[in-house]
């Protein structure tokens, strides 16, 4: 009976032996998913952290982009401005110079008309000029 006893121990340990081997097994490829899982969870977090720190970058790039276009723009009305005041003041200045005259003839000594000439005065005006002319004409000719 005891060999018969022996035998049974011996495939109860033999049993238990593979039912060790077994949950060991089941644990290492446990291990092994869990470590699948996690590194893919590892993964997916890294990517999304890179995809949030691209749109930030995208968006502070567009937000700068905007803030100088901004600043060129009010640089550029700016410019215009002080281009019309100085215009503005330039056409005052004008017309006060303009004004200042007036009043200046306005108050200053009455001129003469000045008289028509007749046909005659204007022929004997004429006359000496022809004959310059012609003596200046003589004298060049060799």
């Amino acid at each position: 009976m005891m060999g018969k006893e022996k035998g049974l121990l011996t495939k109860i340990g033999d049993a238990m032996e593979a039912a060790k081997d077994k949950a060991q097994e089941l644990s290492a490829s446990l291990v092994k998913k869990t470590e699948v899982a996690a590194s893919g969870a590892k993964r997916e977090a890294k990517k999304t952290r890179t995809l949030v720190e691209k749109k930030a970058r995208a968006a502070k790039a567009t937000v700068k982009r905007k803030a100088k276009a901004a600043e060129a723009d009010a640089k550029q009305r700016l410019g215009k401005a002080k281009r019309t005041v100085k215009r503005k003041v330039r056409a005052a200045a004008a017309g006060a110079r303009k004004a200042a005259g007036r009043v200046e003839r306005a108050m200053g000594p009455k001129r003469p008309a000045a008289r028509r000439k007749t046909g005659r005065v204007k022929k004997a005006a004429k006359k000496p000029a022809k004959k310059t002319a012609k003596r200046a004409a003589k004298k060049s000719r060799p």
